[in-house]
């Protein structure tokens, strides 16, 4: 029996979102072949406003709805302090924990040479320039502690480093004890970023 080309395409759509194979784009598919048509189109609806409801904040990069987003044009956040993180995940985890009162930096990644990531597929650079700019006194490296992560955080001191020297007194921190090693700061519950925080060492 031939498979419906609606049915087909979608199944092919959602092959293409990281970690859905073959078997669960069937299933997800065939499980939408359920929704009442006004449930499906509110889907629609969704993932077509997804892009244009959203803006990547001009001086984080974290994902918003207006730019700046919230946390940079927060007056009480304490803006001399950045936490660099690999995804606009990482900080949805770090905001539930509460405590954490500087801002953040979004990189959109990590070095990954054999994937093609280098240092300019990725938000470094405008890091670099809020660095230079003046103010901040502390970069806490937030990437995952993965190769790729650890990679990227050597990358950056290094970067940031340069700048810090040239009479700026910028504190480099590394995430401490709690995230364990391979682990994803996204999937990290409230305690255990708190103790990493907390627990950052001088880098």
């Amino acid at each position: 029996m031939k498979t419906p080309k609606a049915v087909e395409r979608l199944i092919e759509s959602f092959e293409r979102l990281p970690g859905i194979g073959p078997k669960t784009a069937q299933r997800l598919t065939f499980y939408l072949l359920h929704f009442p048509q006004s449930e499906l189109e509110r889907f629609a609806e969704s993932l077509t406003n997804l892009k244009k409801g959203t803006v990547l904040c001009s001086i984080c990069r974290n994902v918003s709805e207006t730019d700046p987003c919230g946390t940079c044009g927060d007056a009480g956040r304490d803006k001399g302090i950045v936490l660099v993180v690999e995804q606009p995940l990482d900080t949805l985890a770090v905001e539930r924990m509460g405590k954490f009162k500087g801002v953040y930096h979004v990189i959109h990644g990590a070095i990954n040479p054999l994937e093609n990531i280098g240092p300019d597929e990725l938000h470094i650079k405008e890091l670099i320039k809020r660095v230079r700019e003046g103010g901040i006194r502390e970069v806490i490296l937030g990437t995952n502690p993965t190769m790729e992560g650890e990679a990227t955080a050597m990358f950056i001191k290094k970067q940031v480093g340069e700048v810090a020297f040239n009479g700026r007194g910028i504190s480099i921190s590394r995430l401490g004890v709690g995230i364990p090693t391979g682990a994803d700061i996204e999937y990290a519950d409230e305690s255990t970023i708190f103790q990493a925080i907390e627990g950052r060492r001088s880098y």
